[in-house]
C-alpha cells in the first residue's frame, strides 16, 4: 500500500492565526515530514486564499474549496436530510471527487481527518489507516450552547448536539484511531459514544506551542499600552466565537468592576479577529480597551501584566493560555480554560471559579509583584518542558501505520 498521506480538514491549515488551525497546521508540517501529504480543505475568505501558495509549497497535492455555501442554504440541506449543520456547511461535490480520486488511484495509505464534520469525506471501503481528529467534543458543545440559550435557536442547538453525538459514534467505530485534545475530553467522548462504538480505540493528542516564536525576550512591547497604568490584563482569540464572547463579557461586566474597585487603573485589552457587535461595545465598560485584529499578538502580550481566561463554556486545550504561559504572563483563569494543560494552580497559573475569586485572584497578583513574577517564570518554564509540538506530536508517526517517507514530497505539481 502507498505510504502517502490524505490530509482534510474543515479549514485552510494557513495561516495558523487562531486555535483550531494552530493545531492543524502544526500537525500538517509534521506529517510532511513523514511522508508526501495531499491536502483538502476549505478557505473561509480571501485571507485564507492568499495562503495557498503556502499550502502549494507544503502539499503534494492540494484541493482549496473557497467556501460559498449560505448558512441558510446548509440549514435548509440538513433539515432535509436529518443532518447536522455542521455536516452540510462542509459538503462539497469537487472536495468528494478529488477524494475519490486520489485513493481510487491507489495512491494514500492513511488519510488524517481534522474535525469531525470532515469525517462524510472518509470513502468507504478505504483500507488504509484512518485517524480522526475530533479536537473536542463538539456535540457537547452544542449541548450546552442549547442549555445556555433560549427559543428557537436553543431548538437549533440542542438537535446540531444530537445529531453530532450520533454522528461521533459512527465515525468513531469507523476509524483506527480517534483522537481528542485533552484525556478529560477523551473521557467524555468515550462517556457519550454509547454500545455504537465499542472498541473504539480513543487517544490523547495534546496541543504544543512554539516556544522559539512565543519567547518574551526579543519581544518589544506594544507602545500603546505603555501609557496605561498596571495593572494591564489582556484577551486573546478569536472574537467573534461565542465562548470568547460570553467571557470577554463577564470580564468586562462582572470582573473588572471588582478589580477596578481595589484596582482605580486596572484596564483589560481584549485583542482577537472579527469582533461581533456585542464585542464591540464592551469598549464603553470603563477600563475596557477592544482592540480587534493585530498583526502579531506577541507585543500586546509582552505590553500586558496579566492574562485573563473567565471560559464558562470550553473545549480542549486553550492555546490563548498556553501563548500568555510562554510570553511569562501571569494567567488568572477558570478550570474549563485550564483543562488539558496538566499546570498547578498556585504554580503556573491561578485557577479560580467564580467574579469574586477571578477579582480576587486579580487584585492580589497585582499587589504581589514578586510572586506574579514567579508564577510568570514558572509557566514559560513549563510549557518549554512539556508542551512543545515535536513532543506533543511525537506519536502521530506510530499512529499513521505507515512507515517513513526517505526524503520530502515533490512540491511542483499543481492544484488539484
Amino acid at each position: 500500500m502507498s505510504a502517502e498521506i490524505l490530509f482534510i480538514a474543515h479549514r485552510m491549515p494557513f495561516p495558523p492565526n487562531r486555535g483550531d488551525k494552530i493545531r492543524s497546521h502544526h500537525i500538517l508540517r509534521h506529517l510532511a515530514r513523514l511522508a508526501p501529504v495531499h491536502v483538502a480543505c476549505f478557505a473561509d475568505d480571501d485571507a485564507d486564499m492568499a495562503e495557498e501558495a503556502e499550502l502549494a509549497a507544503m502539499a503534494a497535492s492540494y484541493r482549496l474549496v473557497r467556501r460559498g455555501k449560505s448558512l441558510a442554504l446548509a440549514g435548509l440541506e440538513a433539515l432535509v436530510h436529518g443532518e447536522p449543520v455542521s455536516v452540510t456547511a462542509f459538503r462539497d461535490a469537487g472536495l468528494r471527487a478529488y477524494v475519490n480520486r486520489l485513493v481510487a488511484e491507489g495512491r494514500i495509505g492513511a488519510i488524517y481527518v481534522f474535525s469531525g464534520q470532515m469525517g462524510q469525506y472518509v470513502p468507504r471501503g478505504f483500507a488504509g489507516h484512518v485517524i480522526m481528529d475530533f479536537c473536542d467534543v463538539d456535540s457537547a458543545k452544542f449541548e450546552a450552547y442549547a442549555a445556555a440559550g433560549r427559543g428557537p435557536r436553543s431548538w437549533i442547538y440542542a438537535r446540531e448536539g444530537v445529531l453530532l453525538g450520533r454522528m461521533e459514534a459512527v465515525l468513531a467505530k469507523r476509524a483506527d484511531v480517534s483522537l481528542l485534545i485533552s484525556a478529560k475530553e477523551a473521557e467524555l467522548f468515550e462517556g457519550r459514544l454509547g454500545p455504537m462504538a465499542r472498541g473504539a480505540d480513543i487517544r490523547v493528542l495534546g496541543n504544543g506551542i512554539d516556544c522559539d516564536f512565543f519567547d518574551p525576550a526579543p519581544v518589544v512591547p506594544e507602545p500603546r499600552l505603555a501609557a496605561l497604568p498596571a495593572p494591564r490584563l489582556i484577551f486573546t482569540g478569536q472574537m467573534d466565537y461565542a465562548p470568547n464572547v460570553a467571557a470577554v463579557e463577564r470580564a468586562a461586566r462582572r470582573i473588572m468592576p471588582l478589580v477596578r474597585a481595589a484596582l482605580p487603573g486596572a484596564s483589560f485589552h481584549i485583542v482577537g479577529r472579527a469582533p461581533t457587535s456585542a464585542v464591540l461595545a464592551l469598549g464603553a465598560c470603563p477600563g475596557t480597551h477592544v482592540w480587534g485584529a493585530v498583526p502579531d499578538v506577541r507585543p500586546w502580550l509582552k505590553g500586558c501584566d496579566m492574562a485573563l481566561a473567565p471560559l464558562e463554556i470550553a473545549r480542549g486545550v486553550q492555546n490563548k493560555v498556553l501563548e500568555a504561559m510562554a510570553m511569562a504572563l501571569p494567567v488568572v483563569l477558570t478550570d474549563a480554560a485550564a483543562t488539558g494543560i496538566a499546570a498547578v494552580t498556585g504554580q503556573h497559573f491561578v485557577t479560580a471559579t467564580s467574579d469574586a475569586e477571578l477579582a480576587g485572584a486579580i487584585i492580589a497578583l497585582a499587589q504581589d509583584p514578586a510572586r506574579a513574577a514567579q508564577i510568570a517564570a514558572a509557566a514559560r518554564c513549563f510549557v518549554v518542558e512539556h508542551q512543545s509540538w515535536p513532543s506533543a506530536l511525537a506519536p502521530l508517526a506510530a499512529m499513521m501505520g505507515i512507515n517513513a517517507y526517505a526524503g520530502q514530497p515533490d512540491v511542483s505539481r499543481n492544484a488539484a
